[in-house]
């Protein structure tokens, strides 16, 4: 079976070729033997974007060495790159840019462009695809879940088996959470240097009130956090230890790069987060987050 990396990289070579062209998913989705809704959720799963915006920009960007470079009108700059009608190359190019063709011809404007979409070897884990380091700002937010202190040489064995636990036995019975979708795996750690931390299956809550007994409450305050995501080609709960050693092998790797702005905080808190809605038949998403700080 081609895996995720492969699709990509074929997918983000043919829109490159036929950037002049009226490529669209439908037809990258023939040429990768899948179909179109597949192939447009794993775009959108790797990239955080529609294929259908990415191609767009590309196009567009691709379009300014015609404006900028030669004499041909705008109605056959449009029709170069396969937009069906002046009109829509104008409205779409100015919902791009800012300005109108004729208005960035005028001007001598700079302009910030989309470059093309690149998969490197970093970014294969498996048959799976993993993607970071992207900088956000994480909310407060409310978790209910089932704590476990977890031995670090058993962290990465026991988390897929506690949470699937949690989620089958314990999500229920929560009243308030947000929805039966979210699952957040939250890890934090005692004040004392020890040899364990605490590990949280939870699901998101509206509110702290009428919590099942022997269930725990945590609270993640806002957060500069760091995110990674990794995108696999199996459901959800086949989420496994394997996966997570590799992916705790490539966020390490990022932590301890020289070139890297910011630091991860060890020994605080993180947690994965997973949307069991993300999981299409084909592929599933899961995130990680982390707080850090400027270096």
């Amino acid at each position: 079976m081609t895996n995720a990396y492969q699709i990509l990289e074929c997918v983000l070579l043919e829109i490159e070729e036929n950037i002049k062209n009226k490529i669209n998913a439908a037809s990258l989705a023939k040429s990768a033997a899948m179909s179109s809704v597949h192939l447009q959720r794993l775009f959108r799963l790797a990239f955080e974007q529609p294929i259908a915006s990415y191609i767009r920009s590309r196009k567009l960007a691709a379009s300014l060495e015609s404006l900028l470079k030669t004499n041909f009108r705008v109605v056959d700059i449009a029709e170069e790159y396969g937009f069906d009608y002046e009109r829509s190359y104008i409205r779409a190019f100015k919902r791009e840019f800012g300005f109108t063709p004729s208005e960035v011809r005028l001007s001598g404007r700079i302009l910030k462009i989309v470059p093309p979409l690149q998969l490197i070897e970093k970014n294969k884990m498996g048959d799976g695809l993993f993607f970071g380091s992207e900088l956000v700002m994480v909310p407060t937010f409310d978790v209910v879940g089932r704590l476990h202190k977890v031995p670090f040489a058993q962290s990465i064995e026991m988390a897929p088996r506690v949470a699937k636990d949690f989620w089958d036995n314990d999500r229920e019975t929560i009243e308030n959470r947000m929805g039966d979708d979210i699952y957040i795996g939250l890890t934090y750690y005692p004040e004392q240097i020890t040899d364990f931390s605490y590990y949280l299956p939870s699901v998101p809550v509206t509110n702290l009130k009428n919590i099942p007994e022997k269930l725990h409450t945590y609270t993640f305050a806002a957060s500069l956090c760091a995110k990674f995501h990794y995108i696999g080609q199996h459901h959800y709960l086949e989420l496994n230890e394997n996966v997570a050693k590799e992916m705790y092998q490539a966020i390490g790797e990022y932590h301890n790069s020289k070139d890297a702005v910011y630091s991860l905080i060890n020994r605080r808190e993180h947690f994965e987060r997973i949307d069991k809605n993300d999981y299409d038949g084909v592929f599933c998403k899961m995130e990680w987050f982390t707080p850090v700080i400027k270096k």
